[in-house]
């Protein structure tokens, strides 16, 4: 009963925007707290320097908050989050000379998809095995078709959302996706397309 209470007190993230953009500060740690992580995780697949990552993520809801009078009301916060610090990185890189060598390159040319027991649900030794080959595969992708596939399936966004954060259109998502599943298909045996079903589309 008490848990109960406490989630329906838990403002959501259009309730919690609401508050950052009238100037909250107390709005601003909440937001910050309650997506530093899947911001970090989104940052580290283009970016294996974590200070970087974690310098962008600061940055950026500086940023937002010194903007917060222009910025709109009406917007899936996750997905906005994510798309602006993709492009905040990627211009951060390029404006540090120091930085800019391994940065960018990793920006441009570098996605992983990382798995963990926690996000990924692997409950024994052969769910284990089984996940080590699914992220072979999924590495085998091209940049554009992984990133689309973490975005649908892993952080569980819908196109238009996915078109917003990679900046593409929603009929490329479509058909990034669909090329992603079918090479997927083409290579993978039966057991491990339904490891991939039960745990990331059903």
């Amino acid at each position: 009963m008490h848990s109960t209470t406490h989630l329906k007190e838990v403002p959501d993230d259009k309730i919690i925007w609401q508050r950052f953009l009238a100037g909250e500060v107390e709005a601003f740690d909440h937001l910050m707290t309650l997506h530093f992580r899947t911001l970090f995780r989104y940052g580290s697949k283009f970016s294996r320097d974590k200070e970087f990552v974690k310098d962008n993520i600061q940055d950026l809801f500086l940023i937002l908050w010194e903007r917060r009078q222009n910025l709109s009301h009406d917007i899936a916060v996750k997905p906005y989050l994510m798309a602006s610090l993709r492009r905040l990185m990627h211009r951060s890189a390029m404006s540090k000379p120091l930085l800019s060598d391994n940065s960018v390159e990793e920006i441009n040319g570098n996605f992983e998809i990382e798995f963990s027991v926690e996000e990924e649900y692997i409950e024994n030794e052969s769910s284990l095995v089984v996940t080590q080959k699914l992220k072979k595969l999924l590495d085998e992708l091209p940049l554009r078709q992984k990133e689309v596939v973490y975005l649908k399936y892993f952080q569980e966004m819908d196109r238009s959302q996915i078109s917003e954060v990679m900046n593409i259109s929603p009929q490329t998502v479509s058909n990034l996706l669909q090329i992603a599943i079918k090479q997927l298909k083409k290579h993978w045996k039966s057991e491990l397309f339904i490891f991939f079903l039960i745990h990331f589309i059903i």
